[in-house]
């Protein structure tokens, strides 16, 4: 049997961007710079982003914050919808909203979304090949982080839905070999100043 190794997966949003998405703002800048920060004493061998601009824009501040530890684009990590579901597995009380919410995402979209979702989970999770504990940093977008935490916790499909997580807010889980992944962290903001968090969330979510 091969060997197997604990990986530890950090996982966060883009920085707050620009109202066209186009690149960060100075907060969403401040965000990225603070979680590299952060990460300073955390073994990182490789940051990964996906290919949208205020994501790679994150993911280069971070790695910027670090001693030589590679950045790295990747689809994989990009933003899209990583499952639909059916009506059947919904919620009676809230498939409605739900349907409607994933609605305004183009039928074109869904089968790519679910091939890279896929990936993404044979990519990025599970324990690590070797004899070496691996550190690894994934910048990514809001429907990746539920996708991944939904999986860790071993929830229905559909229950990505409702995970939110706000600009460069922290999660961290664990894949140790024989034994079910845990979410260490999740949405964590120690890092940011209070007029810095909660950036992400719809208003009515601010705390």
């Amino acid at each position: 049997m091969a060997e197997a190794a604990t990986r530890y997966l950090y996982v966060t949003r883009h920085g707050e961007a620009s109202a066209d998405e186009s690149e960060l703002t100075e907060r969403g800048r401040r965000q990225a710079v603070l979680l590299g920060k952060r990460l300073r004493d955390i073994p990182i061998s490789m940051i990964h982003h996906g290919p949208l601009p205020r994501a790679a824009q994150t993911a280069q501040l971070i790695g910027e914050q670090l001693d030589g530890v590679p950045v790295r684009v990747s689809e994989i990590a990009g933003d899209y919808v990583p499952y639909m579901p059916g009506r059947e597995e919904l919620p009676p009380e809230s498939a409605d909203y739900l349907l409607r919410f994933l609605a305004q995402f183009p039928a074109e979209e869904h089968e790519r979304g679910t091939l890279l979702a896929r990936e993404a989970l044979e990519r990025f999770t599970g324990s690590a090949p070797g004899d070496e504990t691996r550190h690894e940093l994934v910048v990514t977008h809001n429907f990746l982080v539920g996708w991944l935490v939904r999986a860790a916790l071993d929830a229905p499909k559909w229950r990505w839905l409702g995970l939110n997580h706000c600009n460069a807010a922290l999660t961290v889980i664990r894949y140790a070999p024989g034994r079910p992944p845990s979410v260490l962290i999740y949405n964590d903001m120690a890092h940011l100043p209070a007029e810095l968090r909660w950036t992400g969330y719809p208003p009515e979510l601010h705390v």
